[in-house]
């Protein structure tokens, strides 16, 4: 099992934590962590696009002009696609593009990833954090004794205070542990977790 430093929000070590194998120490499945990313940004794709086909512009019934004799070339209809106002050729129409994994897919996703972090040593552990008062210095100090700019910050409990105050940077996102997912952990360049987020992750996963 690999162990961890565990950090004060000053940066100090202050101990260590034993990370468990089978959540933090996983061969890495590259395909089902690609499928997550994919699955995740598909999911949030609204697939709302829609145009109209020639047959559901309004009006074009009529011929526009004789078909012989004028000179033009012959036109059908003044809702073809090639008319100023007619419908478009293989319209793109409303569709759902979300699409499912399994349990175990996912939860093998979110391992992966997570020991990903562990093995390049983009994975920090806090003893706990915790602010008096709603301030992005406060926030941006803790990640300056670490020694980290763009970070997913892992909270074991809602804490206003503490995700108020990682709002406004731009390259930190704060979330609970039973919400983490591929896409986040791969998006930030190092995770910050408090040692019960540790706790919470491992008896969820393990």
């Amino acid at each position: 099992m690999a162990n961890v430093t565990v950090y004060n929000i000053e940066g100090k070590k202050v101990g260590t934590l034993e990370l468990n194998d089978a959540v933090f120490g996983v061969e890495i499945n590259q395909h089902l962590v690609h499928m997550a990313v994919v699955q995740q940004l598909a999911n949030k794709r609204q697939g709302t696009q829609s145009a109209k086909t020639r047959a559901e512009v309004s009006g074009g019934g009529r011929k526009p002009w004789r078909q012989k004799g004028t000179g033009h070339a012959r036109q059908g209809s003044t809702r073809s696609p090639q008319w100023k106002g007619g419908g478009v050729v293989f319209a793109p129409k409303p569709r759902d593009y979300s699409f499912k994994m399994n349990k175990k897919e996912k939860a093998l996703a979110i391992k992966s990833a997570l020991t990903s972090r562990v093995n390049e040593s983009k994975f920090f552990v806090l003893d706990d954090i915790n602010f008096d008062e709603i301030k992005t210095k406060k926030m941006k100090a803790v990640l300056d004794n670490l020694k980290i700019e763009k970070a997913l910050v892992v909270l074991d409990k809602k804490n206003d205070n503490v995700q108020l105050s990682a709002r406004n940077l731009p390259k930190v996102r704060t979330v609970l542990s039973n919400s983490i997912n591929v896409y986040d952990i791969l998006k930030y360049d190092t995770l910050v977790l408090t040692k019960d987020a540790v706790a919470q992750i491992e008896e969820v996963y393990a």
